[in-house]
């Protein structure tokens, strides 16, 4: 079966702006609120939502064996564990509906209306049920970057790190999509000097760049993913924002790793942009070396070409571009860390989170926090109304964009928006 809905001439009959993220070559997955209160499964091109729910009650999608109500569920859990051919079958029946010379739906107006919405009349959910949530630490810049500001910058990385894809098991539950806003968390710290710990809201909020694939359903309970099998689980990608206090993270992390600093909030876009989409921006992952072993080992181009950036808008002021990276600067691929994941057995779940750690580059430009911008605080960043910052401010709001563009497609994932605002004040 073709990838009909990569053809960069394909064009729609939908309006769509030159720089959209969202062409007819696209066709992402997400869950809204529609202007009657109903929520719905949907897809987008330009700015108009798409309640695929409607299409199939009204026969758009005839001819695929799809269950009455796989799109009238407030999460796509159900649609991602129907496997590759289901999502195949139905992106390339949306690209034909909406295909600049098909008329059927186009030319009735009375099923357009009911259809098609514009951005401003939805509300954007979590598209998930996130069962799991895995962080890994795959950008060995990054992990360079920390490993020289808390250790010897001589043996910046650990033993470990060139052999397998490091994570941590983080909290599903406190995962939101883009527009909410978050708090300011509290916790314990050690001041510069102390003795003794204190509690008390951080001082020390960042952000990290990073992305974040689904997986669907994969394996049974002490089972493997072989390596060149891994990628026919993962549903898609998404940004995100995984928030961590640097000050509550350095005085908890030792001996368990990453708890409290992380664990408050994580902010993902809400369209998830599938492999089949990206397929046209593959490259090649930095070199390994040494090699891994065998279960990890890949050939091919096994990375996407993904432009990140970061932007932070103070409560004064206009926007900031902070940083711009690649999700090819990734040392180890979606595949790897799905393959080692469950390389002891480990189940996988439709909706898992898994989320790739933040994304660095090789220079100070690219760097995917505030901590490694800043280098802690001793380089403060500067933003265009003058101020300046070495963490997260109250009422600051955090942007992340990516996208890839080739061939005159632009593909992208929309942005992931969080404004942080003080911490509730209580009896702690």
């Amino acid at each position: 079966m073709s990838l009909k809905t990569n053809d960069p001439s394909k064009q729609t009959w939908l309006q769509v702006a030159p720089n959209s993220d969202f062409p007819i070559q696209n066709i992402p997955f997400g869950v809204f609120l529609t202007r009657d209160d109903v929520i719905t499964i949907g897809t987008r091109i330009g700015d108009h939502a798409i309640d695929l729910g409607a299409l199939h009650q009204l026969g758009y999608f005839n001819g695929i064996p799809l269950t009455d109500d796989i799109f009238l569920q407030d999460t796509l859990n159900d649609f991602i564990s129907d496997g590759h051919k289901t999502w195949r079958l139905v992106r390339n029946r949306i690209s034909e509906i909406f295909d600049i010379n098909n008329p059927i739906l186009k030319e009735n107006q009375e099923h357009c209306k009911i259809v098609l919405f514009t951005m401003d009349e939805i509300e954007m959910q979590l598209p998930v049920q996130i069962g799991d949530y895995t962080d890994f630490y795959s950008s060995k810049e990054h992990a360079t970057n920390i490993g020289s500001m808390f250790r010897d910058p001589e043996n910046a990385l650990l033993p470990n790190w060139l052999h397998i894809p490091i994570g941590y098991h983080g909290r599903s539950s406190t995962i939101i999509p883009s527009g909410n806003n978050i708090r300011r968390p509290k916790g314990q710290t050690l001041p510069k000097g102390a003795n003794k710990p204190e509690f008390g809201p951080s001082k020390m909020v960042d952000f990290e760049l990073e992305m974040a694939f689904i997986t669907t359903d994969a394996n049974k309970l002490g089972e493997s993913i072989p390596i060149d099998e891994a990628e026919k689980y993962i549903f898609g990608l998404v940004l995100l924002n995984d928030w961590s206090a640097r000050d509550i993270q350095k005085w908890e992390y030792v001996p368990l790793g990453p708890f409290m600093a992380k664990n408050f909030a994580s902010s993902i876009s809400p369209w998830i942009v599938t492999l089949e989409a990206l397929e046209p921006f593959r490259v090649e992952s930095p070199k390994q070396d040494p090699k891994p072993l065998p279960y990890l080992q890949q050939e091919g181009k096994n990375s996407f070409d993904i432009h990140l950036e970061v932007s932070i808008t103070p409560e004064e002021g206009v926007p900031t571009t902070i940083t711009r990276s690649n999700f090819k600067y990734m040392y180890w691929t979606m595949a790897q860390q799905l393959a080692h994941h469950t390389s002891n057995g480990c189940k996988i779940l439709s909706g898992d989170l898994m989320g790739s750690g933040t994304i660095s580059g090789a220079t100070p430009d690219s760097y995917g926090s505030m901590l490694e911008l800043a280098w802690q605080g001793t380089k403060p960043v500067s933003l265009q109304n003058g101020e300046k910052r070495t963490s997260i401010q109250d009422f600051d709001t955090v942007t992340l964009k990516g996208f890839c563009e080739k061939d005159g497609v632009r593909i992208g994932f929309g942005t992931v928006e969080t404004k942080l605002l003080p911490a509730l004040k209580d009896n702690l």
